[in-house]
């Protein structure tokens, strides 16, 4: 059975692996650096659906099944699947999933939510309920839009703080067999409210979060930065990057030639037109399931640490004038 080690951190006791992932990603994200990663990517937004929900559902669903095809199995292996999405009660998760016939528990931590959908596959195998587990989560931006903002056709001015949301969906299959790497540590995270009210500055309301459970981790583990080859964070951004090393530098850590966001790494700055970066559940879950878990098994990347972070607001709580608190679920995985 796991154990808590310090605080907040806990250990697995079996050998838990990623045994297969995928990625996948829309037409912006497409014109990225990613592309070549990425195991499938979509000209047409809509997917050929009629509305962008349903886009967003394909998209869940098409991750799931390449990762699911990946591993070698069938989706009648597999006991449960966590799955999440930025959409009113998960419904891109609710839809996409459920013709697949997996128990499902629905999850919700914002941009966080791949994240937090792999520390309970992890922990619930490592308990021995379950054989494989499948990790999903994804976003849209004309749903995100819609949802959160203004409708795509209102044209408005975008701050430049803001981020673009990703289309795209990751999934991942964690299982107690041999994989490509190992979920060695797990930190649930706490929810951090620094009373940031701008919707268009979700690095800002984020970032205290990913300092408070990446510090928690390096506290509880006795380790420092230089230890992991990567310290990849999701959705900062930028800004948010910037604000998370400034953190850590007053607390006595830099982070700063270790750390990464899959913010900035999705889409070319100088080119695409993303103002602080990428956000949204699809994208550290595509980044992840695509580049980074090929480099893990290539071995250009041995040993990480993936905080991936979400701001914990809804349309309700935004209208009624609540503020934006953040939370960062994180995941040390070793190759």
């Amino acid at each position: 059975m796991s154990h808590r080690i310090g605080k907040r951190t806990i250990e697995l006791d079996r050998q838990i692996y990623i045994l297969s992932s995928a990625g996948v990603a829309g037409n912006k994200e497409s014109n990225g650096p990613l592309v070549n990663y990425f195991d499938e990517v979509y000209s047409d937004d809509l997917l050929g659906e009629k509305s962008w929900e349903k886009a967003e559902s394909r998209l869940q669903k098409n991750a799931a099944d390449a990762a699911i095809r990946k591993a070698g199995i069938s989706a009648e292996n597999i006991d449960v699947v966590f799955a999440g999405d930025l959409l009113n009660q998960c419904i891109s998760s609710v839809f996409g999933l459920y013709s697949l016939g997996i128990p499902f528990a629905g999850q919700y931590g914002a941009c966080s939510t791949m994240a937090q959908a792999m520390l309970m596959s992890a922990l619930l195998t490592d308990s021995g309920a379950v054989n494989y587990a499948l990790a999903v989560s994804s976003s849209h931006f004309c749903s995100a839009e819609r949802q959160f903002r203004l409708p795509i056709e209102y044209g408005g001015q975008r701050n430049l703080t803001s981020q673009w949301t990703v289309t795209g969906a990751g999934a991942a299959i964690i299982t107690g067999e041999k994989g490509i790497c190992r979920i060695e540590h797990v930190l649930i995270g706490r929810i951090i409210d620094m009373k940031i009210k701008d919707a268009n500055n979700m690095g800002a309301a984020m970032a205290p979060a990913a300092a408070d459970s990446i510090l928690s981790y390096l506290k509880d583990t006795s380790t420092k930065p230089e230890d992991y080859d990567l310290i990849l964070t999701g959705d900062l951004g930028f800004l948010g990057s910037e604000l998370l090393v400034s953190l850590c530098k007053k607390e006595g850590v830099d982070i700063t030639s270790h750390h990464n966001d899959c913010g900035m790494i999705i889409f070319d700055r100088e080119k695409q037109d993303v103002h602080a970066g990428g956000s949204g559940c699809g994208c550290c879950a595509s980044v992840f399931c695509s580049k980074i878990m090929q480099q893990l098994k290539s071995g250009e990347l041995s040993n990480i640490l993936f905080a991936a972070t979400g701001a914990l607001m809804s349309p309700t709580s935004s209208q009624q004038g609540e503020s934006i608190p953040g939370i960062s679920h994180l995941i040390h995985i070793r190759r």
